[in-house]
């Protein structure tokens, strides 16, 4: 049996580690170094590992070094873990076997992965994640995420899919020639709307204007930015980010609430949903659902929640698995 040896990413094997994640089973821009190039650098200790059976790259695990010794996969992005192609159980343990024996011998002393929710693979497999729990890893969260999937029977009518209110309300909307959706580079503006949602709910963005515009730059094609207008009023956005072949994700969903009666959101939703479609993906995800205010990570918002399923979506899980080694 063939041995699977574990090195550090090194800068010049950039083109096949971003060649395997695109070509991969479970691979997301998060997984790509293009996309964690957006962090000024030094802000994170990133740690990448590559995985090789017979000088075969078979697994990339994108992450970095706490300064407690703890490895977190992913760092400076929304999913990581380990990227495989679609492999059998055996050379799956035999992965995460050979992962877990660099990180015992390097003394890290903890680890936390979090993979991709299941939607994201291309062929539905959990073999890593079985192999993982079969080594004991055990779990450190669970968050609820929604996604849309678009099989639907009539993809043209797709908005009969959608609930009464959804349904009245995008129709209400469409016959409105004041309002209209339309994609857009004007990340500026679309900034200021973004930090004016948050602070109403005391939060701030995940990313700044500088970040927005650097992603954009970098994956012109896989980072997209509706945005909805009431005449010429810009009054609502969303950033897309094209994950893989078939996850399209709604990272923000934001609107000016004095302009929240023309409920700007559900434009935003009708579009994305039509575009998906056009362009042959499987899912829009939506992204999380919790309640952000309570103490309990994960305790879902339910108002959220009842929301997002106006859409026809369904809950999926976003999980962190957990090793530990030492104190």
């Amino acid at each position: 049996m063939s041995e699977i040896v574990v090195v550090e990413y090194k800068e010049n094997c950039r083109h096949l580690w971003e060649k395997f994640v695109r070509s991969s089973n479970n691979g997301t821009i998060f997984h790509l170094q293009t996309f964690l190039d957006y962090h000024p650098t030094g802000k994170y200790n990133f740690h990448h590992l590559m995985f090789f059976e017979n000088n075969r790259l078979v697994a990339v695990l994108p992450g970095g070094i706490t300064e407690k010794g703890i490895f977190w996969s992913p760092v400076g992005a929304s999913y990581g873990s380990l990227v495989t192609e679609n492999l059998p159980f055996e050379k799956c343990l035999r992965i995460v076997d050979a992962m877990m024996d660099y990180f015992d011998k390097n003394n890290f002393k903890e680890i936390f992965l979090i993979p991709p929710p299941i939607i994201y693979n291309k062929i539905i497999t959990q073999n890593i994640e079985y192999a993982m729990l079969y080594r004991k890893f055990d779990f450190e969260l669970h968050y609820i995420s929604h996604a849309i999937h678009l099989n639907f029977d009539t993809p043209e009518n797709f908005i009969s899919f959608f609930d009464k209110t959804a349904r009245k309300t995008i129709r209400k909307i469409l016959r409105n020639e004041e309002i209209s959706v339309k994609r857009s580079n004007d990340y500026y503006t679309f900034n200021q709307i973004l930090v004016k949602n948050k602070a109403k709910h005391n939060a701030k963005p995940t990313h700044s204007l500088e970040d927005m515009l650097r992603l954009s730059s970098l994956l012109p094609d896989d980072v997209l930015l509706n945005m909805v207008y009431y005449k010429e009023t810009p009054i609502a956005g969303s950033l897309l980010f094209v994950c893989n072949p078939k996850v399209v994700l709604c990272f923000y969903n934001m609107l000016l609430y004095e302009y929240e009666h023309f409920r700007p959101i559900y434009l935003i939703m009708y579009e994305t949903v039509r575009w998906a479609i056009e362009n042959g993906f499987e899912w829009v995800d939506i992204g999380v659902s919790q309640d952000t205010k309570s103490p309990n990570p994960m305790t879902p918002a339910l108002s959220l929640i009842s929301f997002k399923e106006r859409f026809n979506s369904y809950g999926i899980l976003r999980s962190t698995f957990h090793y530990k080694f030492r104190e």
